[in-house]
């Protein structure tokens, strides 16, 4: 017969495994920095794959879009000399001729809004001028066709060239007050991205931390030692959120070294919500490509290779009719009774 001796059958109390002890959490100020340069990192990190994802969509997007595109740009541009030729015979009254101006004037604004095309030149030509003081419309005047404009991106399509400038312009036309609440916004941003990129001051508070001198034990200095070389390796290439994740990890425990920690998730926050706007820009903004995916923007490009080339159609039936004069004017009515001034 076995008994069971709970005395001498069950192990001792210390020959149990014991759990190794947590890490300690840290105060308050260094669990927020560390959750702050992680939540930094992970954005950041996606906003990397999103503009991989978005190019490689676009590179598709244009690879496909792009010959019907460039049919329509090309009939487009065929429309200006005979219409150009127009306006020199004497043919048309000038109520017509002021239809064919604004024909002109339309379809250089077509070109450039929808496509990117350069077309000044034709629109100082036919525009009408504007006075020096209103900028309520963001149009190519002849006192300064692209002055304030910032340069756009030559990589993108040209339709998404053309929502960047129409995107320049609306923010030239900003109030005062728009314009003031900005620049407070952006001196703040300013302030916490010196205090981001200041990496001397990071790598000073490190240093003073870790320095392998400060301490006798040989292990401890060994082990110093490896994490200067970290430290002085991020500070050499200006690398800033090596440093910025090693103060996580090693954060100090001073109340004093706590207030700074403080700032820094601060300024890692204001980073936060800015890299949330690039995210949301790329994906909802004018020039984003993560609205749809798959089988929807499939449809939208068949949908729009069609709009396309119908367009093509009829722009170059309409390239025929402005060769005779009798036929233009035929258009010109037309369109007038249809309330359309362009094609």
């Amino acid at each position: 017969m076995n008994l069971h001796n709970p005395l001498t059958d069950l192990p001792a109390a210390n020959q149990l495994p014991t759990p190794a002890p947590a890490e300690a959490p840290g105060t308050p100020a260094q669990q927020a920095f560390r959750e702050a340069v992680a939540q930094v990192e992970g954005l950041r990190q996606r906003l990397r794959e999103l503009r991989q994802e978005q190019a490689e969509a676009r590179r598709r997007y244009w690879q496909q879009v792009g010959p019907a595109a460039e049919t329509v740009v090309r009939a487009r541009q065929a429309l200006f000399p005979p219409l150009e030729e127009a306006l020199l015979l004497g043919y048309f009254s000038r109520l017509e001729e002021q239809q064919i101006t604004a024909l002109i004037v339309g379809n250089a604004h077509s070109l450039q809004n929808r496509f990117g095309e350069d077309a000044a030149e034709v629109l100082r030509k036919y525009a009408p001028r504007r006075r020096a003081a209103d900028d309520d419309e963001p149009a190519v005047t002849a006192a300064e066709p692209a002055a304030a404009a910032e340069p756009l991106d030559p990589t993108l399509p040209p339709h998404e060239q053309a929502a960047q400038a129409a995107q320049a312009a609306r923010a030239r036309r900003k109030t005062k007050q728009q314009k003031a609440e900005e620049a407070t916004a952006q001196a703040a941003r300013d302030q916490e991205q010196q205090l981001l990129s200041n990496t001397k001051t990071l790598y000073r508070q490190l240093a003073r931390a870790h320095h392998p001198d400060l301490v006798q034990d040989e292990t401890t200095q060994q082990h110093r030692t490896q994490l200067m070389q970290r430290i002085t390796e991020a500070y050499e290439t200006n690398d800033l959120y090596t440093l910025l994740q090693l103060l996580s990890e090693t954060a100090p425990t001073s109340a004093a070294d706590d207030t700074v920690l403080i700032r820094y998730t601060q300024a890692l926050q204001q980073q936060q919500q800015e890299l949330k706007q690039q995210l949301n820009e790329l994906k909802y903004g004018e020039n984003g490509f993560s609205g749809s995916t798959g089988k929807k923007r499939e449809q939208e490009i068949r949908q729009l290779k069609r709009h396309l080339r119908a367009e093509a159609e009829y722009l170059l039936h309409v390239t025929q009719l402005v060769q005779e004069p009798a036929d233009l004017r035929q258009l010109l009515r037309e369109l007038a009774a249809e309330g359309h001034v362009t094609v």
